[in-house]
């Protein structure tokens, strides 16, 4: 297989108080990995690790076999940040306006001017089923609306790996359930998908592998293979009350 994410014994603090420690974990291309893990177990550091926004204390991350810190492919990279509460609220920017900023290639202030060629707003609306919100101000719109705006966002340089921080929180049933459609669509397509997610029961359902983290890697396999007790052990309490019936249609 072609591994295009990697993470090569890696190790980041907070000052003092540790994030992840020691993880090794690989991505191949065509993927769909969900890393789950409780609150606080550094899925969102893992994250940010990978796109370079963090540099960790030890080891290593690589995109297409290149130290993240010397990557500069970065129209290859479509990142979905988490939907800060109330926060769009206040930008008094269209839709379109938004999705145009996925123009800009990396993440970092230093590379946040740089512009890649070719946008098609139009077309990454469409893909997630927004296109007619294009003139609305993003304060306007449902958690799960805005949600699909920032995917669109993240789409318009046609990447081919998509990173998601917690894309379906705050969001309602039909918004997840829409959500959950594109990713799989986008999936199938080709796209390499990295997922943080607190939804077990989604997934099981949707992921083709899960990585169960909590400052360490606990788990990293299908998620057929995934027990209770594994899932009971990372989280501290038992967990199936969060399954639905997912997990009952592996076994």
């Amino acid at each position: 297989m072609d591994t295009i994410i990697e993470f090569e014994n890696i190790t980041f603090s907070y000052g003092e108080i540790p994030a992840v420690k020691e993880i090794s974990l690989k991505v191949d291309r065509g993927g769909f990995v969900a890393i789950v893990g409780p609150n606080g177990s550094g899925k969102s550091t893992l994250i940010k690790l990978a796109l370079g926004l963090l540099k960790p204390q030890e080891g290593k991350s690589l995109l297409f076999n290149t130290n993240v810190e010397e990557f500069s492919a970065w129209e290859r990279i479509g990142y979905v940040p988490q939907v800060a509460s109330g926060m769009h609220a206040r930008l008094p920017m269209t839709v379109s306006e938004i999705v145009s900023q996925g123009r800009y290639i990396g993440f970092s202030p230093k590379s946040f001017w740089t512009s890649s060629a070719g946008i098609d707003i139009d077309n990454a609306l469409d893909v997630v089923g927004a296109k007619h919100l294009k003139e609305r101000r993003i304060g306007e719109l449902s958690t799960g609306q805005q949600q699909r705006v920032l995917v669109a966002r993240a789409l318009v340089k046609a990447p081919d790996i998509l990173m998601l921080d917690e894309p379906i929180g705050g969001v309602d049933v039909d918004g997840e359930e829409r959500i959950y459609e594109i990713i799989r669509e986008l999936n199938q397509q080709g796209i390499t998908i990295v997922m943080v997610s607190h939804d077990i029961g989604a997934v099981m359902r949707e992921a083709k592998t899960v990585a169960c983290i909590n400052q360490t890697l606990a788990f990293h396999g299908e998620p057929h293979e995934l027990t209770r007790d594994e899932l009971a052990n990372l989280y501290g309490f038992p967990v199936e009350v969060l399954l639905h019936d997912a997990l009952h249609e592996h076994r």
